[in-house]
């Protein structure tokens, strides 16, 4: 039959993944690092994911293709979900839930011209400000001790790489959660933060991401957490860029 539906430049796409963030029904996904169509019969032709496309890679044309199946698409995400369930977190051992005392350091100045030519301070390992384990926001079990009154960290695992303060500045005193909403779903990234937010009292939320487009979800998901758990609290944005600086 002849119906809409969407078609994608490979040439034009950037590889960001906010469309198949955007598609509920499953009919994108992430090949060799583009976005494709799987199936005809997944995609509804409304176009849902147009407007997240930055590059402007997708359209809605009309060709022959098969019916959209709704109960193919509810099919799909009924074994998607499962599969999820059938992960049992606890099967590693390094995801056992930890809670890192941090000790506090006074350094000691050097007190002549000897000491200090002969300082090493700039070449000085700096202390990890880490208080839990793990980190990864598919390991965390919301349940667990240490989120609970906590001061949230939401950060994008790229900026620990890209800004060399993140410790000091956003990890230091802070329960630190990480994700890829590019590589991830961040519908599970919602749904998983929304029930954190519900089962703990959350003193503050931080969420740091870099500033390329495939990283904006991240803020999504956790004002959307935030909005679905009824989470009022002090909240706070910081975007990093590729460069290393603080962009917002």
């Amino acid at each position: 039959m002849k119906r809409k539906i969407i078609k994608i430049n490979k040439e034009l796409c950037n590889g960001c993944g906010l469309c198949v963030d955007a598609c509920h029904e499953g009919a994108i996904q992430m090949v060799d690092g583009k976005a494709q169509l799987v199936s005809d019969q997944y995609c509804d032709g409304l176009g849902n994911c147009l407007p997240a496309c930055p590059t402007g890679a997708i359209e809605i044309i009309e060709r022959e293709a098969d019916p959209y199946d709704q109960k193919a698409v509810d099919e799909k995400c009924k074994g998607e979900q499962k599969q999820e369930q059938e992960i049992p977190v606890c099967a590693c051992a390094g995801a056992t839930p930890r809670n890192i005392a941090r000790e506090k350091t006074v350094s000691k100045p050097p007190q002549d011209t000897e000491d200090i030519n002969n300082c090493s301070c700039g070449t000085q390992q700096q202390p990890s400000e880490l208080q839990n384990w793990p980190v990864q926001l598919k390991l965390i079990n919301p349940g667990v001790d240490y989120l609970n009154n906590a001061d949230i960290l939401v950060m994008a695992d790229c900026v620990a790489y890209a800004y060399g303060n993140a410790h000091r500045e956003f990890i230091k005193n802070r329960i630190t959660i990480i994700g890829c909403p590019k590589l991830d779903d961040n519908e599970y990234y919602t749904e998983k933060l929304t029930e954190i937010f519900k089962r703990n009292s959350i003193k503050s939320i931080t969420v740091v991401r870099m500033e390329v487009p495939c990283c904006g979800g991240l803020f999504q998901a956790v004002k959307t957490a935030m909005l679905k758990s009824g989470t009022i609290v002090p909240y706070k944005e910081v975007v990093i860029g590729i460069n290393g600086e603080i962009k917002q």
